[in-house]
């Protein structure tokens, strides 16, 4: 279920600004703003990358099988 809420937009400074509610807060204090169209969408940054191997561990398993020759390919020249 996406949440929604009405807030109001504020001056400060010469900026426009937010508040983001409790029920939308997320972790850290620097975000990344999109704008597209009319709809801007604030994602929280990530300090630390996940190495390929967390995610691939985070991934549910394949289910379906997969058909297919582990025949070693032929042996071809190569000038170096």
């Amino acid at each position: 279920m996406e949440l929604e809420r009405h807030v109001r937009v504020f001056k400060n400074g010469r900026n426009r600004a937010v508040r983001i509610p409790v029920e939308f807060d997320f972790p850290g204090d620097e975000v990344i703003m999109r704008k597209e169209g009319d709809k801007i969408t604030l994602e929280p940054v990530r300090t630390r990358k996940e190495s390929l191997i967390e995610w691939l561990r985070s991934q549910p398993p394949v289910e379906e099988e997969f058909d297919f020759d582990l025949q070693e390919a032929p042996a071809r020249d190569v000038n170096l």
